[in-house]
């Protein structure tokens, strides 16, 4: 079974905002979160439900999942041999249903 990685326009979007923002202090650590936060969705490819269900999705059905990395909220959704990355922001945004 082949897994593949595809990100919405808004997680490409969220994800490019924040390691811009990340640099403006550090371009050091801009590189540092942006490929590790990279990595652990490359790691997905192998073990696509080893996060915990999204507590904030209303009505999950436990294929939307998250992860956090470096203070980033990454929810994604594994259904088939699909994974879907939804949305990246700081945890320190009051979550938002979708």
């Amino acid at each position: 079974m082949l897994i593949s990685i595809k990100w919405n326009k808004r997680a490409i979007n969220q994800f490019d905002e924040a390691i811009e923002c990340i640099e403006k202090e550090s371009l050091t650590n801009a590189d540092k979160v942006k490929r590790e936060i990279l990595l652990k969705i490359d790691s997905l490819l192998q073990h696509p439900e080893k996060y915990n269900p999204d507590k904030y999705k209303t009505k999950n059905d436990g294929s939307f999942r998250t992860f956090e990395q470096h203070r980033y909220r990454v929810s994604y959704r594994y259904k088939g041999t699909d994974i879907r990355i939804i949305r990246i922001r700081h945890t320190k945004m009051n979550p938002l249903e979708y």
